[in-house]
């Protein structure tokens, strides 16, 4: 299971007070004092964020969950997505007073991208001023992340009504809707489990609940309407309902065992999302979310849809998800096992790569602590030590049943946004700054390097993300470099020119025997409506039969001819002749291929390259394309003025002012779900009637990420402090003949 969410939504500190509750620690650490056990990177403590996700086995109960604590900046989205692929189920967390963000979206999205459907939501925060546990489900409708969010937990503010009246903000209690229990918790997070009446009656006057408590009348209608609800996606638990007497009490009589089957099912199909809420900080409601983790979150067995791998025999397959650097000890892959079991000093062959390797040893990671075992069983998580050559997206089987293995699917990093080049202090420690960024680019793929005539160039995902690749650096692997100028990564499209008339035969003298070798291609466009292959950064590169050609790292065989002419054809794409910008939105077919056979198939990487440049310097140079952002900027009513000023200057566009969440379709309705009153989360009373959310105004805009590198620091000074702004990748977009002039001039081809 991952816990994914925003930034600064409590992930780390969730973790913190599972491994707490599971007594794995006897104290928890915290995100400010950069104590925290999933956290162990010197730039994570340093900063207080999650750079890399972490992996840690948790024991509850009778339940075995491997836990993976990922990052939430969206610099670092290559760590959720390998750790998306891997994951059976996930708990998004939402903080309680900001409700869906920008990036809880985008983690929604590649949750969906790798079909980790079963999901539990988890309100945190709802200690805080300001959190509202009402909003946060109408914000969850709102942002159409699913169409039945169902509260299966709802928070006591206190257990003092005069604190409902103060709104006074705070956690003190839970009611399980299932189990029909209250937790009440002591100043020290412990919690004592009560069961509650089951009659309206007794519930009224029981000594759980001092008299007169705003939450008693409330609770059988947030029962009545989970059941409701859940009958709705489940047949035999609405028979069960029918058969109930008349009185709306008798839904307080339905046990909890008669419930969970019924919710465990709609929750593996998606049919519902169970919403809990708590306080991670106060380890409030971790324990109720572990129990229904458990309960209600996918095993292995339930979510492969292959029976014969969960035999006892089964041939092992496996996915290297992430590969790691550690000084102590070396490369470590993390694996899951989805058939049979890996077992220490074995022996396994990289499917992806064709390659044979060795395992030394088995670890079960605790974040920055290992333990060895003697083998990893089907389902479970853990790393390897040994492999020399495997990268993250490949898959490893057992030798024996190699050769007809299928791989694995893929995990496709994010395209790069932003360079910078690397400048090594002196000629001797070039060699080493080009070996520890190989290193790191194993460890992170949505890092890229390339040498661009005789100058390092490194790619990422935003400007976090190159400080963080310039600090693990100098930290982890001691090299000694310079950064120069952060610049965006532009593209180029194919230009318009004739290319009927380019050769499509190379020769060379190789050996002093002169070879020649004849390469097809069909090279066009793609249509504005067409889209991309990510794997090739947008373009579609296609063999004769039309089927699409993996690039040459991904291919079994790394001695298929068809892998070399792939290597050739990336090398043109990642560098134009005309602009040595990296080439976009083309469709290459290779249509033919012919070369002697005595010539190695090495060869067809430089040739098919050299027709291709051929080609794309005939077509002569298209339209450029820069990466764009779209912003939601939240200022005070006075700034207005200047920051659209400001994003006018900058190339940006203005899409709406005052739109309290993006234009998207009709939010989705809440009749079938039980929405809580405003009250029941106190100190928003005053928030949501003060003046405070009017004066706030929010513009939602769209503009070129090289105008925007230092927006932070503009937004600080335009509104006096005072505004806040998220922003998300919006893709690639074609430039004005001007701009691109100016873009040439900045890239010094002019």
């Amino acid at each position: 299971m991952a816990l994914v969410a925003h930034i600064d939504s409590g992930k780390t500190t969730l973790t913190e007070s599972i491994l707490l509750q599971s007594q794995f620690l006897s104290s928890a650490g915290s995100v400010d004092t950069g104590s925290t056990t999933t956290d162990f990177l010197p730039a994570e403590r340093e900063r207080g964020i999650t750079i890399q996700s972490a992996s840690i086995p948790v024991k509850w109960k009778g339940w075995t969950f491997n836990l993976i604590d990922t990052p939430g900046h969206a610099d670092f989205g290559m760590e959720v997505e390998s750790a998306s692929r891997v994951v059976d189920g996930a708990v998004v967390l939402i903080d309680a007073v900001e409700g869906v963000e920008a990036q809880t979206k985008g983690v929604w999205r590649q949750l969906d991208r790798y079909d980790v459907r079963s999901r539990i939501l988890f309100l945190n925060k709802l200690d805080r001023p300001g959190a509202s546990f009402r909003s946060s489900m109408l914000s969850v409708l709102a942002n159409r992340l699913h169409p039945r969010p169902m509260a299966i937990s709802l928070p006591i503010a206190s257990f003092d009504p005069q604190d409902y009246a103060r709104a006074e903000p705070g956690i003190q209690g839970l009611v399980d809707l299932v189990n029909w229990e209250v937790w009440k918790y002591d100043s020290d997070g412990k919690a004592s489990v009560h069961a509650l009446p089951r009659t309206m009656q007794e519930l009224e006057g029981s000594e759980l609940f001092p008299p007169s408590h705003p939450i008693v009348p409330h609770l059988l209608p947030a029962r009545v309407t989970m059941l409701d609800n859940l009958a709705q996606v489940s047949e035999s638990l609405l028979d069960t309902l029918l058969e109930l007497p008349e009185d709306p009490s008798a839904y307080l009589s339905v046990q909890a065992s008669d419930i969970m089957p019924h919710l465990r099912a709609a929750a593996l199909r998606n049919d519902v999302l169970p919403v809990l809420c708590g306080s991670a900080f106060k380890h409030i409601g971790t324990e109720l979310l572990m129990n229904y983790v458990g309960e209600l979150l996918p095993s292995p067995i339930d979510v492969e849809p292959n029976p014969k791998a969960l035999a006892a025999n089964a041939p092992l397959r496996m996915l290297a998800w992430k590969v790691g650097w550690d000084k102590r000890k070396g490369w470590m892959t993390f694996v899951r096992v989805y058939s049979g079991t890996l077992k220490n000093q074995s022996s396994v062959l990289n499917a992806s790569r064709n390659q044979k390797e060795k395992v030394s040893k088995l670890l079960l990671l605790y974040a920055a602590e290992a333990q060895e075992v003697d083998s990893l069983p089907f389902g479970s998580v853990g790393a390897v030590l040994g492999l020399k050559y495997t990268r993250t997206g490949d898959t490893l089987v057992s030798v024996a049943g190699g050769s007809n293995a299928s791989s694995l699917r893929d995990i496709i990093p994010p395209p790069p946004l932003m360079s910078v080049s690397v400048i090594p202090h002196s000629h001797a420690d070039l060699e080493p700054v080009e070996q520890a960024l190989s290193a790191l680019a194993r460890t992170d793929p949505s890092v890229r390097f390339e040498t661009h005539e005789g100058q390092l160039l490194v790619h990422g995902l935003g400007a976090l993300h190159l400080e963080i690749v310039e600090s693990r650096l100098r930290e982890e692997w001691k090299v000694n470099f310079e950064f120069g100028r952060r610049r965006v990564s532009f593209r180029e499209c194919l230009g318009s020119g004739d290319i009927s008339g380019v050769g499509n035969i190379w020769q060379a003298d190789i050996g002093g025997q002169p070879v020649q070798i004849k390469t097809d291609f069909s090279v066009t466009p793609l249509g504005d409506e067409e889209p991309g292959d990510p794997l090739w950064d947008g373009n579609v590169v296609l063999t004769a039969n039309g089927k699409p050609l993996p690039p040459g790292e991904l291919h079994a065989n790394t001695n298929d001819p068809l892998a070399h002419v792939a290597k050739g054809i990336s090398s043109t794409l990642s560098s134009s002749p005309n602009t040595t910008l990296a080439l976009s939105r083309a469709r290459i077919q290779l249509k033919g291929l012919d070369y002697p056979k005595e010539v190695h198939p090495s060869v067809l990487a430089g040739a098919s390259a050299a027709i291709l440049r051929k080609i794309v310097r005939a077509a002569g140079q298209g339209d450029l394309m820069e990466p764009y952002i779209r912003l939601k900027i939240s200022v005070d009513e006075s700034s207005v003025g200047r920051v659209v000023e400001d994003l006018g200057e900058h190339g940006g566009e203005v899409l709406d002012l005052d739109a309290a969440e993006e234009a998207e379709p009709e939010p989705l309705t809440e009749e079938s779900t039980y929405i809580p009153p405003q009250w029941l989360s106190p100190s928003t009373g005053k928030a949501s009637k003060g003046t405070s959310s009017r004066m706030k105004r929010t513009i939602l805009a769209v503009a070129p990420l090289s105008k925007m590198l230092d927006f932070s620091t503009r937004l600080r000074a335009l509104s006096g402090g005072h505004g806040l702004f998220q922003m998300e990748n919006d893709g690639f977009k074609r430039v004005s003949s001007q701009r691109a002039l100016d873009i040439l001039r900045e890239l010094g081809r002019m």
